[in-house]
């Protein structure tokens, strides 16, 4: 016994439709096409399918067994065509992202968890790399996305030719004193104490000298730091306040720090920077790039403390 899949479609839309006139419109097939294929399907079953009825077309118990055997075989071939698009969609090939480590701890190492899940077939690299350098290496083809602050020398202004930046994330400031000093209320608290210097290279360095400039008698700062776990361990041991963004201290404020939300403060951006040529950027690395303005937008950046406002610095 040979049966045709195809005949038994039509059958199911005539049980569907409750009758043939009706499964020859839902087909877009004549009452007599549709009447010549359950002929055929009852001449090769061996038996009737069909109880052709006043009110309509109902199914024969034969007719229910293929009506049932109709349904499975479209559903097989409902799975096998989204197993289709799936391999059709499928990302693959290697995405190399340089960045700093407040992002790599709080934002791609995250990311990357729920990248392997997703795509399996895609390899992200992530690599800690001074900014000069990852630049170089964006231009050479060797960085695909770099991560950098908008306010730093390499953020600022417009990009090179053949490189493109997008905003993934925009947090506040803090400010980050020693436990044992009185809360600030607002940025006038932090004229008299000493301050931390930061290193020309980071978005830090002018949100500090935008700050500091508001502070006439602000003494000179003394230590200076690059790396924000730096900052933070040297507010820990007593040596200076410094600005920190609220990445940096998102997992958890360290002993002997409290970071402190201020008005006026204001925020960092930061950015993916990627090359636009002809050929880039390339469908693996425009998937990486949307996970993370994704993953970035459902970040919690909430401040960890804001002051009282009756709460003031007192020495």
């Amino acid at each position: 016994m040979q049966i045709d899949p195809r005949r038994l479609a039509v059958l199911l839309a005539v049980h569907r439709a409750g009758g043939v006139l009706a499964a020859g419109e839902l087909l877009h097939l004549t009452p007599s096409a549709v009447s010549q294929q359950i002929a055929r399907l009852e001449e090769s079953t061996g038996t009737a399918v069909l109880d052709r009825q006043p009110t309509g077309a109902v199914l024969t118990p034969a007719g229910r067994v293929l009506a049932e055997a109709a349904e499975h075989i479209e559903a097989e071939l409902i799975d096998a065509r989204k197993a289709l698009a799936a391999l059709a969609e499928d990302v693959t090939g290697t995405v190399v992202i340089a960045a700093f480590q407040s992002v790599i701890r709080t934002l791609l190492i995250p990311l990357l968890h729920q990248l392997r899940e997703q795509f399996p077939a895609l390899e992200v690299v992530i690599r800690e790399m001074e900014t000069r350098k990852a630049l170089q290496s964006l231009r050479s083809g060797a960085v695909d996305l770099l991560i950098l602050e908008d306010e730093s020398p390499a953020g600022q202004g417009k990009p090179a030719r053949g490189t493109r930046d997008v905003p993934i994330l925009e947090e506040p400031w803090l400010v980050v004193v020693p436990t044992g000093t009185a809360g600030p209320a607002s940025t006038a608290d932090l004229e008299h104490l000493t301050w931390l210097g930061v290193d020309s290279e980071t978005a830090a360095h002018a949100a500090t000298e935008r700050t500091r400039r508001a502070l006439p008698s602000a003494p000179p700062p003394g230590h200076s730091y690059y790396d924000y776990n730096v900052a933070l361990s040297m507010v820990a041991g007593g040596l200076g306040i410094a600005l920190v963004p609220a990445l940096a201290v998102r997992e958890a404020v360290p002993e002997g720090v409290k970071a402190v939300s201020l008005p006026g403060l204001g925020t960092r951006t930061l950015v993916a920077r990627h090359r636009t040529t002809r050929s880039e950027p390339r469908k693996e690395v425009v998937t990486v790039l949307d996970a993370i303005v994704t993953f970035a937008a459902d970040l919690d950046v909430a401040t960890p403390w804001t002051p009282h406002p009756a709460e003031s610095i007192t020495g």
